[in-house]
C-alpha cells in the first residue's frame, strides 16, 4: 500500500461539487475581498466555536499576532508559551516585539506543563498562549486560573484544535481569545492559507477587524497603522462547505486513533498517544503521534513501505538559529527536546480505513 500522511485528493473529490460551486458563486458575484461569504463564514465559525465574535485572517499567523496585538502586547511584554510546538505560535509572539517565554511540556500530553508557569511569570508578562497541540486541548481551567490571578491575557493556540473540548466548551472560546489555521490539512482546511481569531470580546473582535485592514473603521478611515491580513472570500466560501463536516470528521478520527490503539497496544518500544481526560472530545487528533526509542530507523522503515509518516518537531523552536537570542540551551527543556527525538505522526485524516491502519500498524510490528 501507499499511505499518505493527509489524503487531500481523497476528500477533495468527495467534496468537489459542493467546493466548485462555491467558488463559481464567488467568482460569479466578484465579492472577492471581505465578502458576503467571508461575512456568513464569521458568523458560522463563531457560532461553531460557541464563540460571540470570529474574525477572519490570512492565515494561523496572523491570528496568533492580531490577538496579541488586540490585547496591547508588544516590545517590553513577556509572553509564555511552548517549544514544543510549530514555530508560528512563538513568532507571532516575537513580531509584535514581545519576548517569548518557553516552558516545558508534560510528558505524557506532550502539552504545557501547567505547573511551570506561575514560575515563568515575572512582572513583564502579559499573557498566556496555551497549545491545543496535535488536537488535544491543555487544562484550560488551570491556565485560567492562573491568568485571573496574575491579570494576564489568555489566548489559546487552537490551530490543531478545530472542534475539540474542555469540559463542554470549545477549545478558543475559553480564553480572551482563540486562534485558529485553516491550513489544508488541518481538521478544518482551506484551499491554501486561512485563518480566524474568536472571541467573547467585542471590543477585541472590533479591533481585529480594524488591524486585520489597514487600521480602518471605515474605508479610508485610519484609526491606526494596521495590516493586509483579510480572509479571501473564495476561502471563506469553500471553509463553508467543510465547516458542517467537522464534527462527523472528528468523530472519525477518534475512531481510527481507537483501532490504531488496539492495534498497536503491546508493541514493543511503541507509546501510543495519551489522552489527558476521560471526555473523548477532548482529542480531536489532527495528528496521531506516538513515541518510538528508534523513531528514525522507524520513519525509514514505513516509508520504504509505502506508509508516509513525518516527524513533528525535529528541531525544537528553542534550539532554532532564529531563537539563539533567548539563550535557552541545549538541556534546558529536557522534556520537549526528548520528544523531539522520540515523536513520529502517522498517517490520520478522517477517511482513513481499518484496512490502512492495520497496514501501519502491521509494518510498525515488523520493525520492531
Amino acid at each position: 500500500m501507499n499511505i499518505p500522511l493527509v489524503d487531500l485528493k481523497l476528500q477533495h473529490r468527495i467534496l468537489a461539487r459542493e467546493i466548485d460551486s462555491a467558488i463559481a458563486r464567488v467568482i460569479a458575484d466578484a465579492d472577492f475581498v471581505l465578502g458576503k461569504d467571508v461575512e456568513a463564514f464569521e458568523i458560522e465559525f463563531a457560532s461553531f466555536c460557541e464563540a460571540s465574535h470570529a474574525v477572519g485572517v490570512d492565515s494561523g499567523t496572523s491570528a496568533l499576532e492580531l490577538a496579541l496585538r488586540a490585547f496591547n502586547i508588544g516590545k517590553g511584554d513577556e509572553v509564555i508559551t511552548v517549544s514544543h510546538t510549530f514555530i508560528a505560535t512563538v513568532t507571532a509572539i516575537s513580531q509584535t516585539g514581545a519576548r517569548p517565554v518557553l516552558v516545558d511540556v508534560d510528558p505524557n500530553t506532550y502539552l504545557m506543563n501547567v505547573e511551570l508557569i506561575e514560575r515563568a511569570i515575572t512582572a513583564r508578562t502579559t499573557a498566556i498562549v496555551p497549545v491545543h497541540l496535535y488536537g488535544q486541548a491543555v487544562d484550560m481551567d488551570a491556565v485560567t486560573a492562573i491568568a485571573r490571578a496574575h491579570k494576564l491575557a489568555v489566548i489559546e493556540d487552537a490551530c490543531q484544535a478545530h472542534g475539540a473540548r474542555v469540559e463542554k466548551r470549545r477549545v478558543g472560546s475559553i480564553g480572551d481569545a482563540g486562534c485558529f489555521s485553516f491550513y489544508p490539512g488541518k481538521n478544518l482546511g482551506a484551499l491554501g492559507e486561512a485563518g480566524a481569531v474568536v472571541t467573547n470580546n467585542q471590543e477585541v473582535a472590533r479591533r481585529i477587524r480594524s488591524l486585520r485592514n489597514h487600521g480602518q473603521s471605515q474605508k479610508y478611515q485610519h484609526e491606526e497603522i494596521g495590516f493586509n491580513r483579510r480572509l479571501d472570500s473564495i476561502q471563506a466560501a469553500m471553509l463553508r462547505v467543510k465547516l458542517p463536516l467537522v464534527d462527523d470528521w472528528n468523530a472519525a478520527r477518534a475512531r481510527s486513533a481507537s483501532v490504531y490503539d488496539e492495534m498497536l497496544r503491546g508493541v514493543e518500544g511503541v507509546i501510543t498517544p495519551a489522552v489527558s481526560r476521560t471526555d473523548p472530545a477532548s482529542h480531536v487528533y489532527h495528528l496521531y503521534v506516538i513515541q518510538h526509542p528508534q523513531r528514525d530507523a522507524l520513519l525509514k522503515h514505513l516509508q520504504g513501505l509505502g506508509v508516509s509518516a513525518q516527524i513533528h518537531y525535529p528541531t525544537p523552536v528553542h534550539l532554532q538559529p532564529c531563537y539563539e537570542a533567548l539563550e535557552l540551551k541545549r538541556g534546558s527543556l529536557p522534556v520537549t527536546e526528548a520528544l523531539a527525538g522520540r515523536v513520529l505522526s502517522l498517517p490520520m485524516f478522517p477517511e482513513i480505513t481499518e484496512e490502512q491502519i492495520e497496514y501501519v500498524a502491521r509494518c510498525i510490528r515488523s520493525f520492531a
